[in-house]
């Protein structure tokens, strides 16, 4: 929905309120639809050949009904009943997760079944054909091995979601680096998430843990929450108790867009942090200086006065300069070609976040999951991030606090 410049205010504010609602409905119904499938090929494989007497089977599927809706519900309510959204959030939430896990479970049981089915076919011999008591056997044994699996999965990953930060030390080389800034800091914080269970104390934690490194610079790169400022204002404070020596800088990410992106960037810069939107600053005097830049979230084109602008950003820039950029989504990177960017630090992806979903948010990202990656002269270095969205469960992805030395070539 393109908006003129010269549109009045209210006009402007009207439609993009309106842009905004339809985009959230169309979300929640893909959303929807797709957990609708999964709660529903669940119910056929666990609950209806289990052949529970009536009362049971009917308890059961109401109470599957009842935990599918449970879904939409507490993350729709997040920005209207913040209350009920963090209640709900720790049933609904790792239900979630318990669901997608043993979905997964059961769909590579069934594929493995129709795998040695096809080969029993291809070699011309009669596959066996189990007894009623026998095949009734198998489901529950293999519906109750999916659940046991789905739900110790679960479990270890709500330990590494709630558990202790992974302090991640990268050593990146850039080559226009001035050899008094070797060994020069920055860590970065991504993808933090307040909201529904992800709340002060947690956010202290990450502070006093961010603070006792000592960095030269912090970089916020996006993502830090999931609801209105008024609802979330002292969630967030302890931010404001970040510490560096040449100071917090931040840049959007897409669900500060969902949260209402104008309050919040007021409120971080009111605790502290820098904005860089589609500008950069220099970091340190004279000689001994880089150049830092940051750019809008790859989503923010839709909103008025937002949207990457790299070429704004670098504009009259000194080449002779190192560059680091920060940018919220690591595929940003594909833009950087021909700009003379050294390092680009990135969240977004959670590194996953849930094992084995995170095929799908690097399929999403281009190939970009979690690490180090090179591309057409850019460095890129792409963070797991310190928080989580939806499930409290972190899956063969660990929370991090990523510091970033820079080495002068």
């Amino acid at each position: 929905m393109a908006l003129a410049a010269g549109e009045p205010r209210e006009r402007r504010e009207s439609c993009l309120l309106w842009w905004d609602v339809l985009a959230t409905i169309a979300k929640i119904l893909l959303g929807s639809t797709v957990s609708a499938g999964i709660h529903l090929y669940l119910w056929l494989r666990l609950i209806r050949p289990a052949q529970l007497p009536r009362p049971w089977h009917l308890v059961a599927t109401l109470g599957l009904i009842a935990m599918y809706l449970s879904i939409p519900i507490t993350t729709t309510s997040r920005m209207y009943a913040p209350g009920l959204a963090s209640t709900l959030g720790w049933i609904s939430l790792p239900w979630m997760a318990l669901a997608g896990l043993t979905f997964v479970v059961l769909v590579a049981t069934d594929a493995a079944r129709v795998v040695r089915w096809s080969a029993r076919r291809l070699a011309r011999r009669e596959p066996p054909v189990p007894s009623l008591s026998r095949r009734q056997f198998l489901t529950r044994v293999s519906g109750g091995a999916a659940l046991a699996v789905g739900g110790s999965s679960v479990a270890a990953g709500m330990v590494e979601a709630r558990g202790t930060h992974e302090i991640v030390d990268v050593e990146i080389r850039l080559a226009k680096l001035p050899r008094a800034l070797d060994g020069f800091t920055i860590v970065q914080l991504t993808d933090l998430h307040v909201g529904m269970t992800i709340d002060r104390a947690f956010v202290q934690r990450v502070v006093d843990q961010t603070n006792a490194l000592a960095p030269d610079l912090i970089a916020l790169t996006g993502d830090l929450v999931d609801g209105k400022v008024e609802d979330l204002r002292d969630d967030i404070a302890p931010l404001g108790q970040l510490r560096a020596r040449h100071g917090v800088f931040a840049v959007t990410g897409n669900h500060e867009y969902y949260s209402g992106v104008e309050p919040w960037i007021e409120e971080v810069t009111r605790l502290g942090a820098k904005y860089l939107r589609n500008t950069r600053v220099t970091i340190g005097d004279g000689a001994a200086s880089f150049e830092l830049a940051g750019v809008d979230d790859h989503s923010a084109k839709n909103w008025p006065g937002h949207g990457q602008n790299l070429p704004a950003a670098l504009a009259g820039r000194d080449p002779s300069k190192a560059l680091v950029l920060l940018a919220h989504q690591p595929r940003q990177v594909r833009r950087t070609t021909g700009h003379g960017v050294d390092l680009q630090l990135s969240g977004h992806t959670h590194g996953g976040q849930i094992w084995p979903w995170h095929y799908i948010v690097r399929i999403q990202q281009g190939g970009l999951l979690a690490g180090r990656y090179h591309h057409d002269g850019t460095e890129l270095y792409v963070s797991r991030g310190c928080g989580y969205w939806g499930p409290p469960v972190r899956l063969l992805a660990p929370l991090e606090i990523t510091r970033i030395i820079l080495r002068a070539a």
